[in-house]
């Protein structure tokens, strides 16, 4: 585990040993409060952050490392005066470990490409794997296992988070339902896709993409959504989008296919009335807060991993 670039980065007993080390760090974070003692993590933000940032510095602080929070609108590279190749350079000659968060994940391989240090991918607008993991990590901890569980997740599935979660679950051996538009912009990464078909025949696991919201959810173990409104899209584009995906909104409806037992996930941040009904998110199925919690448990563990300090 050079990076953390990718879900595919990790193969299926790596992200298990990173889930059993991160319930270990969950019940007993005083063992590891010193796995981090006087390295310096730089947090380089091009996009916004809250659960991503406070995850990692906390974990940093807790650890006995120093975190250093970089923003790109101060940085020459966002401002077209130094390649990114060159501030990964200049990186690695001052830190021992950089999470970036960053919009282009061309962009974000080249800087990885050039450090001498660990890269962690904290977002880009193809995966986001730290999400993922810690997600991961509650379901396990809610269900008692990860194989043969049905995950349906509902609504934009062209993002980071559905194709990190698909990758996922294929490694892991979770039968996922994409529940979507038919809509080009709507479906998941044709490549994701096939990724994680061959993946899913050596796991013995489905990935499914469906339009019909019943088969989606019929006993499902987990419903899961995301927002409809990305980073990447203009606010102009708000209504049209709400009302092409005001079909795929989880509510009670899509929640009384699945299993009575079944937990609802959202990565946060959510809006209420559009992807996800107030009475669900609120409702004692959600575990959403549960999911952001585990952020920080997960990113002590990706940080441990990453300095060979287990």
């Amino acid at each position: 585990m050079k990076h953390l670039l990718s879900i595919l980065d990790l193969n299926k007993k790596e992200i298990l040993d990173l889930i059993n080390l991160a319930i270990k760090i969950k019940k007993h974070p005083e063992k590891y409060k010193n796995k981090a003692f006087e390295k310096v993590l730089l947090t380089f933000f091009e996009l916004p952050s809250l659960r991503t940032e406070l995850s990692f510095d906390t974990a940093m602080f807790q650890m006995n490392g120093e975190v250093i929070d970089y923003h790109s609108e101060s940085s020459p590279w966002a401002q077209g005066k130094e390649s990114i190749e060159d501030v990964a350079k200049v990186v690695s000659k001052y830190c021992n470990l950089v999470m970036i968060r960053m919009r282009d994940h061309d962009e974000f391989v080249k800087f990885a490409k050039n450090s001498k240090i660990p890269v962690i991918n904290g977002l880009t607008n193809y995966e986001h794997p730290c999400q993922i993991l810690s997600d991961s990590m509650t379901i396990y901890e809610k269900k008692g296992k990860l194989k043969g569980l049905k995950l349906a997740y509902f609504g934009d599935a062209n993002n980071n988070v559905t194709h990190s979660l698909i990758y996922a679950s294929a490694l892991l051996g979770i039968n996922i339902t994409i529940c979507c538009p038919s809509k080009k912009e709507f479906l998941p990464n044709p490549n994701v896709l096939k990724n994680s078909v061959k993946i899913c025949k050596k796991t013995k696991s489905k990935v499914t993409v469906t339009h019909n919201i019943k088969e989606a959810a019929k006993n499902a173990d987990i419903i899961y959504t995301d927002s409809w409104f990305p980073y990447r899209i203009p606010k102009s584009q708000y209504k049209e989008r709400a009302k092409i995906l005001k079909p795929f909104q989880v509510n009670e409806k899509v929640m009384s296919y699945a299993k009575k037992n079944a937990i609802f996930m959202h990565c946060l941040p959510a809006l209420r009335g559009y992807e996800i009904t107030k009475d669900i998110i609120d409702g004692k199925q959600s575990i959403v807060f549960d999911q952001a919690s585990n952020r920080l448990p997960m990113q002590k563990a990706i940080i441990i991993k990453l300095f060979n300090k287990v």
